[in-house]
C-alpha cells in the first residue's frame, strides 16, 4: 500500500482532524483516509445526472420501464385551493 505525506498542515486544522478522529473512534491517519475517500466519492457522484442515476437504479435491467410520456405544450395543472387565481 502506498504512503502519502502532507506537509505544512496548520495546527488548527490538525487539531480539528484529531478531534474528528476521536469522535469517530479512529486514528488520525484513518480519519484522513476516510475524508479523502469521501471527497473522491462525492466528486465522482457529482458527475452523474439524476436521470442517469434513476436509469442505473431502476432501469430495464431491473425490470422497471422508465419510458415517460412525451411532454405537451398544454400540461394539466394541479387544482387550485382557497380561491387562488391563475
Amino acid at each position: 500500500m502506498a504512503s502519502l505525506l502532507i506537509r505544512n498542515v496548520d495546527e488548527a486544522l490538525r487539531d480539528q482532524l484529531k478531534a474528528r478522529a476521536r469522535r469517530h473512534r479512529r486514528s488520525l491517519e484513518e480519519e484522513a483516509r476516510e475524508l479523502l475517500r469521501a471527497a473522491i466519492a462525492r466528486e465522482a457522484a457529482g458527475r452523474e445526472t439524476l436521470p442517469a442515476i434513476a436509469a442505473r437504479l431502476f432501469g430495464p435491467e431491473h425490470g422497471i420501464d422508465l419510458a415517460l410520456p412525451p411532454r405537451t405544450a398544454e400540461r394539466e395543472r394541479p387544482p387550485l385551493f382557497g380561491g387562488e387565481a391563475r
